[in-house]
């Protein structure tokens, strides 16, 4: 690691040790109730009812540990735990009726620390610090996503591409035949690749590059899911293919976009692509790129 790389460590460090203890996580009485953080937060999780493996993945937290946070709010009259209905080998959590007074008294008590925290600042201070805020949040789940080739014919890899043709269908005036899609077939080897982005083991974009020619691939179906917008997931994903086009020998990518897709052709651009003549037949084709 090199100076400049530590020193950023250490600012985050710093920031999440202060925010923690300004908070007050660290302590067995959060927001001056009997428990700790935890449990509080699995209240939260829980809302009207969770399934139980659900709050496991979406919390990252092992069965054992879930199970005593569970057990423990079950003993204080707060939550209880049943077989789903429709599937007895699911269980489903919710909440009793002090169950719910209880995540009531804790929103209204994290307003109320959250509101005299903000009080002293001005109007512009408020919204400085908002603004700040939702900045770290979406770095912060760029940073979480991972991205990686999968076996294009796989169920992740399916469901990303009709997505991705559900939308074209929306959004080109002339609708979009999913019979253009790549061959799964052609994305395998030296001969092109579909990488996913995920988010939480969810998967949340994709795109792919095939092989034209000796030294030249196509990228194709760069796609990111309107959820995970906004984080700067596009250039990702389109770093990453170029990546793994290269890495198979690729010295030349292309790729063609419409022109109702003013989004992307700002991103191939920003990315280094020029435009180029039409280098196939496609009728969804309007501008071709190549880098």
């Amino acid at each position: 690691m090199d100076a400049a790389a530590f020193a950023q460590v250490e600012t985050v460090r710093d920031f999440n040790r202060y925010y923690t203890r300004r908070l007050g996580v660290l302590t067995d009485r959060y927001l001056g109730q009997d428990r700790p953080l935890s449990e509080a937060r699995l209240l939260y999780e829980i809302g009207d009812q969770a399934d139980v493996r659900e709050l496991r993945a979406r919390l990252g937290l092992d069965s054992g540990y879930l199970s005593r946070l569970l057990r423990s709010l079950q003993e204080q009259g707060l939550v209880r735990t049943h077989a789903h209905p429709a599937d007895r080998r699911v269980r489903v959590a919710e909440l009793t009726e002090a169950g719910v007074r209880e995540r009531a008294d804790l929103d209204a008590r994290s307003r109320a620390g959250i509101s005299d925290l903000l009080e002293p600042l001005s109007a512009a201070q408020r919204r400085q610090l908002v603004d700040a805020q939702q900045q770290i949040r979406r770095l912060l789940r760029l940073a979480a996503v991972t991205v990686r080739p999968v076996d294009a014919g796989s169920p992740d890899a399916r469901q990303c591409l009709r997505a991705y043709a559900s939308e074209l269908a929306v959004r080109f005036p002339e609708g979009y035949d999913d019979a253009a899609l790549v061959d799964p077939r052609d994305l395998t080897g030296d001969g092109g690749a579909l990488l996913v982005a995920y988010e939480e083991d969810r998967p949340v974009g994709c795109g792919a590059w095939r092989r034209l020619g000796d030294g030249i691939s196509e990228i194709r179906h760069l796609w990111v899911d309107a959820r995970a917008r906004g984080l700067g997931l596009g250039r990702r994903l389109l770093e990453g293919v170029e990546a793994d086009a290269y890495k198979h020998g690729a010295t030349t990518l292309r790729l063609g976009t419409h022109t109702a897709l003013t989004e992307a052709i700002a991103l191939y651009r920003a990315a280094g692509y020029r435009e180029i003549p039409p280098y196939d037949r496609s009728p969804y084709n309007q501008l071709a790129f190549e880098k």
